[in-house]
């Protein structure tokens, strides 16, 4: 689609203008399914502009917030639509969190509404007790009404679509926590238009936007599952099909992808590798996909090679953060096509460089941390004046705390986290090298690494490998056997001094490895 294709009027204010155009260009066309229900464009707008009226009615006014504590289902997009239409600022809630975790982000955000589902419902109740707090809370399908709850079915008032300022928040999310306590990030209708105009106008898929169907299985409380899997078909007049994030299905998967035709898919690393590994993966017809796109941590050269042969397609790797409203970078759309092991190159009025500790900027191939500025940066985060300054430079850019280096054509590579990185006798470790490095041999599964203190060498590295399937722990392969892999392929000073099996490394849901959690227990 041709950015002039999109009604000037729809290219400012309330991000929810998109959606509409969307219907009024394909307001019979399937919008959404859920496991055999669907419902149209048009049936979105006019349901998304009632919750409108209906938040007004309850009360909220434009700039409260309001939690949106649910699985993956279709009500948490239309509870998301409505509130950009009413104004509201949407809080995404991990399904998984609990009392505590629930009872932080609706003090913090102070929320005038939660929306939930009837499991979550005693969480909620136990969360407001603890934060002294008592929002709205609007329950989805819920038969109990014993208890003088507001049901979503009933969420409806006359349609109503308020102005936004470009500047205006639209979306509050909280940072994944895997360096500690999350933050809420402010991201803007303007950040949210950016994304959803990006993926609509610049893609290298030979398929039309209303032809995309596409299948969620990431969490929509994450930032790629929500943008860049869910609010991208509905934007352009395409179709989406829900599954529980909760519930994953590698099998299930398959059988969708074949029988509905699916274009597009987005899944983290060990989605693919499930699919992979399924018994019967090559006899599924997976040649409908036309975009496979992985995030959440780097994806294996074996899994990639295996599932691009036999679906017909390449996986495209990109990069992104919560504070970016996802992507800055991807393979999709880049001028010298797909290069495998880079994040692609940036997007469209999407400015980066890479420097040194000294904020100098360092020249192709050489490592330094990477800043990104453009329409997608946030524009800080929610009550911490101290923390937003911290990281945007004097000019505008955003410190990622990624170390990166790019290459003459511009395709950039990560090379690992800024505060990963392990400083052992004078010299930087990338634990992303050894992780990699681990992936690659036969008995290893998944493989973190990360610095446990030495008094000699300051800091050392200890790798945490998950066994591959067929191999029986404690047998076949050793730690003497990995550590002298390791010492065959890399410098003697960055292999691990400890290497120590388990059965799974600690994971946010949407594959982010939490890394201060195997740092903690080496403390």
């Amino acid at each position: 689609m041709d950015l002039e294709a999109i009604d000037p009027s729809a290219r400012t204010g309330n991000v929810a203008k998109l959606f509409d155009q969307a219907a009024a260009e394909h307001g019979d066309a399937r919008a959404m399914e859920h496991y055999g229900t669907g419902w149209t464009h048009a049936e979105v707008r006019d349901w998304t502009a009632a919750v409108a009226g209906g938040l007004h009615d309850l009360g909220l006014e434009p700039g409260d917030r309001m939690l949106l504590f649910l699985p993956n289902c279709p009500q948490f997009l239309i509870a998301s639509i409505g509130a950009f239409k009413a104004g509201v600022v949407i809080s995404p809630v991990n399904p998984q969190y609990k009392r505590r975790e629930v009872a932080y982000q609706l003090e913090d955000t102070d929320a005038s509404a939660v929306v939930t589902h009837p499991a979550l419902r005693e969480v909620v109740d136990q969360a407001c007790e603890d934060a002294d707090m008592d929002p709205a809370v609007i329950t989805v399908g819920s038969e109990d009404r014993d208890r003088d709850e507001l049901a979503f079915e009933d969420l409806r008032g006359a349609p109503t679509l308020v102005d936004r300022a470009d500047d205006d928040v639209a979306l509050l999310p909280y940072t994944s926590g895997t360096t500690g306590d999350p933050k809420g990030v402010r991201l803007t209708h303007r950040n949210t238009r950016a994304q959803l105009l990006w993926a609509l106008t610049a893609s290298n898929v030979d398929v039309e936007p209303e032809e995309i169907r596409s299948l969620i299985w990431l969490p929509l409380y994450h930032i790629t599952g929500f943008t860049h899997t869910a609010l991208q078909p509905l934007v352009g007049g395409g179709r989406l099909y829900f599954r529980s994030a909760l519930e994953w299905d590698a099998g299930e998967c398959l059988r969708l992808v074949e029988e509905e035709e699916i274009t597009h898919f987005v899944g983290v690393t060990t989605m693919y590798a499930d699919m992979v590994d399924a018994d019967d993966f090559g006899e599924y017809d997976l040649t409908s996909l036309e975009s496979a796109t992985e995030g959440g941590a780097k994806l294996s050269r074996a899994v990639q090679e295996r599932f691009e042969e036999t679906a017909g397609v390449d996986i495209s790797e990109g990069y992104g953060l919560t504070e970016t409203h996802g992507a800055t970078h991807t393979q999709s759309g880049s001028t010298f096509g797909l290069r495998h092991g880079t994040i692609g190159q940036p997007l469209r009025m999407t400015d980066c460089k890479i420097v040194d500790d000294s904020g100098e900027e360092v020249p192709p191939g050489e490592t330094g941390e990477l800043l990104v500025r453009g329409p997608q940066v946030m524009a800080g985060y929610h009550g911490m004046p101290d923390a937003t300054d911290a990281v945007f430079t004097e000019n505008g850019y955003f410190r990622t705390g990624d170390i990166a280096r790019r290459d003459e054509r511009n395709y950039y590579e990560i090379v690992d986290r800024k505060k990963h990185v392990i400083v052992s006798a004078g010299y930087n470790v990338y634990p992303s090298e050894l992780e990699e490095l681990l992936r690659d041999h036969e008995a290893v599964a998944d493989a973190a690494v990360v610095g446990i203190p030495d008094e000699r060498r300051n800091e050392v590295p200890k790798a945490y490998a998950v066994p591959a399937a067929d191999v029986e722990p404690g047998s076949d392969v050793t730690t003497t056997e990995l550590t002298e892999f390791c010492l065959a392929e890399v410098a003697e000073y960055k292999h691990p001094r400890e290497i120590e099996f388990v059965d799974e490394l600690p994971r946010t849901t949407s594959g982010k490895v939490q890394k201060y959690k195997l740092e903690g227990d080496d403390a």
